[in-house]
């Protein structure tokens, strides 16, 4: 792929403070230096250390500031230090982009109580929590703020992924629920369905599986990570300060197309 540069102006953001949690890889990565590219202090989370701090290190030779602290959304305690860490920090909090996620690939039937509270426990309850203390203790009492979901494309259901097709089913309704409620706040909330992104994450499928996703998809590439980065950041800036409750899929067209795949034959 040829470099990347960014559509956005160096100050289309100046003045920001954004959270942006599983901060250290993939699309949280790209986010945050998307973000601080175009003049925003940053925010990030995850569970491991390392990443963060090599984030950390690449937003301040931006010239941006940056809080990285590890922390597991999953856990009250932890979202809420971090939340009033970047509050002690920047004062605010302008942008949260719930990006934290995590999946495995079952089919249905197979996928235990467990396994489906594990998945639904980061994607949906994590993501509310922490939008819950963002907006209360910043965005409400500021009157402004945007909060973007990360959701799945196609949006109709993935084979071997019941659950967290569920889940971001969840957080997109949630998005638009939200907006409807919080619009008198100035509190925007979009749910952004991501498609076929080459991210870490994707390459763990193994590369048949990641062939196979590419092949899926109608411009006939693998998105980027700085592609999704680009679109959070223009919905952080002016330009998209009309947007809030509805889906935005950035997917090379898979939304659009299915999963332009045969069914399995039935079974007998």
């Amino acid at each position: 792929m040829s470099a990347w540069r960014s559509p956005l102006a160096p100050d289309a953001n100046a003045g920001l403070v954004a959270l942006v949690t599983g901060g250290g890889t993939g699309i949280g990565r790209a986010t945050a230096l998307e973000l601080a590219r175009t003049g925003a202090r940053v925010a990030i989370c995850g569970r491991r250390p390392e990443p963060l701090e090599a984030v950390r290190a690449e937003v301040e030779a931006l010239g941006s500031e940056c809080l990285a602290m590890p922390a597991d959304v999953r856990e009250e305690e932890q979202a809420e230090t971090f939340v009033e860490a970047a509050l002690a920090r920047f004062g605010q909090v302008d942008v949260l982009v719930n990006n934290a996620g995590g999946q495995f690939t079952a089919p249905a039937e197979e996928i235990s109580p467990k396994g489906w509270r594990a998945v639904n426990r980061l994607a949906v309850d994590a993501a509310w929590n922490l939008t819950r203390l963002v907006a209360t203790r910043s965005m409400i009492p500021n009157r402004r703020g945007l909060v973007v979901f990360i959701s799945f494309s196609p949006r109709r259901g993935t084979p071997g992924m019941a659950h967290a097709s569920a889940a971001r089913a969840a957080v997109e309704s949630l998005a638009s629920t939200l907006a409807l409620e919080w619009s008198r706040y100035g509190v925007r909330t979009v749910c952004l369905a991501a498609g076929n992104i080459l991210t870490e994450g994707l390459e763990s499928y193994g590369p048949g599986t990641v062939a196979e996703w590419e092949r899926a998809v109608p411009l006939g590439r693998l998105g980027r990570p700085e592609e999704v980065a680009a679109v959070i950041a223009f919905l952080a800036s002016a330009g998209g300060a009309y947007v809030t409750g509805t889906t935005i899929a950035v997917d090379g067209g898979v939304d659009a197309w299915g999963l332009a795949s045969l069914p399995p034959p039935p079974e007998r």
